[in-house]
């Protein structure tokens, strides 16, 4: 019975011990501009604004998302189907999404999105006047650059108050290091990196 209670504790404090290994990640002050960056998204997505909101996200995600939506309205059986997807772009066929920017895409598609959603100017006017973002934490993945918020925002409708609790990664801005762009699917898709040196892939 000794020898098993110690065995037991032997493996209790090699599981700690190993689980307890240092990672590269930091806290962050809740003044760094991420915080910021954060309400400004979130306030941005509330308002509607989606112009704002375009230039904060990173532009491989939006181009992923609007060649999926293309191929995707490509791929509808019939024509029906077809223009039944389109109706709420506002546009004469697939071929003017196809040559949309990426960030204009972006927007008609988060247009044809609230639209479908039929939120009463009174009620869309209640959650924009009521929205309350809090940051509960950052943190950095120091060996990639990663900035990860948990972030709580609170809400209210003319019935009920909606609360919601988001984890909002930021990646540096490759074209000013010093800037942060919101990858909205690092938490939603792996990210998959070859064995043989070559860019990382998403799935």
């Amino acid at each position: 019975m000794q020898v098993r209670s110690f065995l037991r504790c032997f493996f209790a404090a090699s599981l700690l011990t190993l689980t307890a290994l240092p990672v590269q990640a930091e806290q962050l002050p809740l003044d760094h501009p991420c915080a910021a960056l954060v309400k400004k998204y979130l306030t941005a997505v509330v308002l509607q604004d989606w112009k704002t909101a375009s230039q904060m996200l990173v532009a491989t995600s939006l181009e992923r998302r609007q060649r999926e939506t293309v191929q995707i309205i490509k791929s509808a059986p019939t024509m029906t189907d077809e223009e039944t997807m389109l109706a709420g772009y506002n546009v004469k066929g697939v071929g003017e999404l196809e040559k949309m920017t990426p960030q204009e895409f972006y927007q008609v598609d988060r247009e044809a999105w609230h639209k479908k959603l039929k939120l009463t100017p009174e009620a869309t006017k209640r959650k924009q006047e009521t929205l309350k973002v809090i940051v509960l934490g950052l943190v950095e993945e120091k060996d990639k650059g990663y900035v990860h918020a948990t972030v709580r925002t609170s809400q209210e409708t003319l019935t009920d108050k909606i609360e919601e609790l988001f984890l909002i990664s930021f990646v540096p801005d490759p074209t000013n290091p010093k800037n942060y762009l919101i990858s909205p699917e690092m938490k939603d898709r792996p990210v998959i990196t070859p064995l043989d040196g070559s860019a990382p892939k998403a799935k």
